[in-house]
């Protein structure tokens, strides 16, 4: 079995060096992709534009902050009882359930994909309208909560991000498309080769945990954050 991967606070900080502003964290949600081929697993990543004020020209998986229409966005799927059990120990129901379609949403943006299922289409306003226009509805039982990472004070942005994960096969597409521009290439990586190209801190530290619990699903849920200037891990049941 790998040794789990150890979080670089070093680089972390070389990521988002500080600013010294103060800012309450933001939260946002993020939805790690996997799939097989040839025997291999590959995630689904996007690299950054190099303008972005934060994490530019980095390797991400798709995701960002919450919005208002999440809150009262249909699914077709509820969370499966253990993730929204896990969830529900940091925050109201609510919240959960619309963070976790904030990661739906958000890939879709970003690279096109729809995890969701068959649906009529649907007139709404907002950012589920293109969505819904296609006729689907966000599938949010294939959803697993697998991380949680918050940054740490004086950064640029800062972030209570939630990572999920899910299986290729729920998608309604298996290929990514242009998605909004935010990402300027879109790639489904080996995971050998993802842990190679130019990561984020707590984006390698979650590719380690991807590898962990593809093998081992139940692992406890690692939290990642900053206490009294010192970044720890700590592990949740």
């Amino acid at each position: 079995m790998r040794t789990p991967e150890i979080f670089d606070a070093a680089q972390d900080l070389s990521d988002a060096p500080r600013t010294g502003g103060r800012q309450t964290p933001k939260d946002a949600a993020t939805l790690i992709l996997t799939r097989v081929r040839k025997g291999a697993p590959e995630v689904l990543m996007g690299r950054r534009a190099p303008g972005h004020v934060f994490m530019a020209a980095k390797w991400v998986f798709p995701g960002g902050r919450i919005d208002r229409s999440d809150f009262a966005a249909a699914s077709a799927t509820h969370l499966p009882g253990v993730e929204m059990a896990r969830l529900t120990r940091e925050m109201a129901a609510r919240r959960a359930r619309a963070l976790a379609l904030t990661a739906v949403r958000e890939t879709f943006e970003e690279v096109g994909l729809l995890l969701a299922e068959p649906a009529p289409v649907a007139s709404v306003a907002g950012p589920w309208r293109e969505f819904r226009a296609i006729g689907a509805l966000p599938d949010l039982a294939a959803l697993s909560y697998v991380a949680r990472a918050i940054t740490p004070p004086g950064r640029s942005r800062r972030f209570d991000a939630r990572f999920f994960m899910a299986d290729a096969r729920a998608l309604l597409h298996p290929e990514p498309t242009a998605g909004s521009g935010e990402l300027d290439e879109i790639a489904w990586l080996p995971l050998e080769q993802a842990r190679a190209v130019d990561l984020p801190a707590i984006t390698r530290f979650v590719l380690g945990e991807v590898s962990e619990r593809l093998a081992h699903p139940a692992r406890p849920l690692p939290f990642v954050r900053m206490v009294r200037g010192r970044h720890v891990v700590e592990h949740q049941d």
